[in-house]
């Protein structure tokens, strides 16, 4: 991650987009309270507050999707009560939202010019459109082969993509909604050195993070809303991480480490030479009854792959898992359920739940019961589930909506709860807060500190050095797909653990 920028290398005389007084109600609920704010060219503007703090309606007033009930929009010396998506385009104001909007099966060039295909002849001239969309990736540093299919992307990649389209559009106001969230370390700090780009190019960019480390590095202003009002707007240099929390959650969010029990002497899960081609290589862990240990290495560095091959998606080349003693048979999910270990993927929206089911539903998922008679679920799902929400927080606006309309925070609490209320020996945790809010990030490791209490042994891969100082009772350090040391968390500082993850060694 860059250093952490104080101002802009020239701050702008002229804000591109001024908003006054804005207000926007929904069924007599206040969503957003007078806000104001200015957005200056060659400025990143963090948009920061918890779940239901008012960015998502703010964000659609200011790119057309929502009309303001009162307060004025100034763009361009023009002053708007309201825009349109199409006005909004037309004056530069274009967004990027978190679930990306490609065409899969059409390539990364017809992507890039969607809409505005340049013809010959009264067809399609292509290799004009592979031109003018090579100069509009590579003007923004993007390496994107413009012949690649949009669907063999990766996350990252949409993105940058998507990004792309719309500064050739003429984006000069360009709205970034969690970009790096479900992302690797690697695949963030490429995306974050594209957002950097777009600040030295003069765009004005809206940057929505939960990852105040993220935001504190990369902003320039940061604006702070709360229960749809404006709480505080002031340069990055002039924050720091606790008055941030505080202004999002309206008090001090402690994050301690609990006195738990002490780890028991039995093993809970053990892994012994595990590997897959050269991703990983003997890789071995221990990991007692009530335990946390975290696994960290360079991005990408054989931890990415422990999801797929603990949980049976896919057969190493190599290795042994052991639960509670006994071995599991690889490459089988069937084998490591039944053996009591249970693996909880940092993808919650392609691997971890059903978007089109229910919170019931998806909460019941994993149940025997559940999965194998229907008659059973409709009778009984709510009457099951409702103690499942209440143990994990899981706050939803009306009774039993679809899982994809909750916040990230209370999805991921679904995700977790439909696991780890199956009775697991051992689990593995990948990025298990991965996009959340604060408040959820406190809710959900204090959902982890239980986990082991408990007695179940528990592997984290996290890409987050505060949330393994917070959770961790050991570190094991991986290079090159192998095991290469273990450290106590109290006999590691966090810098050092910052130097481990990025393949160094701690001094």
């Amino acid at each position: 991650m860059s250093p952490r920028r104080t101002a802009p290398a020239h701050p702008a005389p002229q804000a591109l987009v001024r908003v006054r007084g804005v207000t926007k109600s929904f069924g007599g609920a206040a969503a957003l309270k007078g806000v104001d704010l200015d957005l200056y060219p060659g400025e990143i503007h963090a948009l920061m507050g918890m779940n239901g703090a008012g960015k998502s309606t703010f964000v659609h007033v200011l790119s057309g999707v929502h009309q303001p009930d009162s307060g004025t929009l100034t763009l361009g010396g023009h002053e708007h009560t309201g825009l349109t998506v199409r006005r909004a385009r037309r004056l530069g104001i274009s967004s990027v939202p978190q679930r990306r909007e490609l065409a899969p099966g059409l390539t990364v060039a017809e992507n890039v010019l969607l809409g505005d295909l340049p013809t010959r002849y009264g067809t399609v001239h292509w290799k004009a459109v592979r031109e003018q969309a090579g100069r509009a990736l590579s003007g923004l540093g993007i390496d994107i082969d413009p012949d690649r299919i949009a669907g063999t992307l990766t996350v990252a990649e949409q993105t940058m993509v998507e990004v792309a389209r719309e500064v050739r559009r003429g984006g000069r106001v360009l709205i970034l909604d969690e970009p790096t969230a479900c992302l690797s370390a690697r695949d963030a700090d490429r995306v974050r050195d594209l957002v950097r780009t777009l600040r030295d190019e003069g765009v004005a960019v809206v940057y929505i993070s939960h990852y105040i480390d993220e935001v504190m590095s990369l902003a320039d202003r940061i604006t702070v809303l709360r229960d749809g009002a404006l709480v505080r707007s002031a340069p990055a240099a002039e924050l720091d991480a606790a008055a941030l929390v505080r202004g999002m959650v309206g008090r001090d969010v402690v994050s301690r480490r609990p006195a738990r029990p002490a780890p028991r002497s039995e093993s809970g899960l053990a892994v012994r030479s595990l590997s897959q081609g050269r991703a990983l290589r003997d890789f071995s862990v221990d990991v007692r009854k009530g335990e946390i240990v975290a696994v960290l290495g360079p991005a990408g560095d054989g931890q990415s792959r422990l999801f797929d091959l603990l949980s049976g998606r896919q057969r190493p080349d190599s290795g042994e898992i052991r639960v509670d003693g006994r071995p599991v048979p690889p490459g089988r999910i069937d084998a490591s359920l039944a053996g009591g270990l249970r693996c909880v993927t940092g993808d919650r929206r392609t691997l971890g739940l059903v978007q089109g089911l229910t919170v019931d539903e998806n909460l019941m998922l994993a149940g025997d019961r559940f999965a194998r008679r229907r008659l059973h679920r409709v009778r009984h799902l709510a009457r099951r589930a409702a103690p499942v929400r209440d143990t994990y927080g899981v706050v939803a606006l009306t009774g039993n909506p679809p899982v994809g309309t909750l916040s990230g925070g209370n999805q991921q609490k679904v995700l977790l709860g439909k696991w780890l209320e199956t009775a697991p020996v051992a689990c593995f945790l990948e990025d298990p807060t991965n996009g959340v809010d604060v408040a959820a990030m406190a809710d959900i490791h204090t959902l982890v500190d239980d986990l082991a209490a408990r007695g179940v042994a528990v592997l984290l891969a996290s890409s987050s050095p505060e949330e393994v100082m917070r959770l961790a009772d050991r570190v094991v350090v991986v290079s090159a797909g192998r095991t290469v040391a273990e450290h106590d968390i109290d006999a590691i500082t966090r810098d050092q653990l910052v130097t481990t993850a990025l393949g160094g060694q701690p001094q």
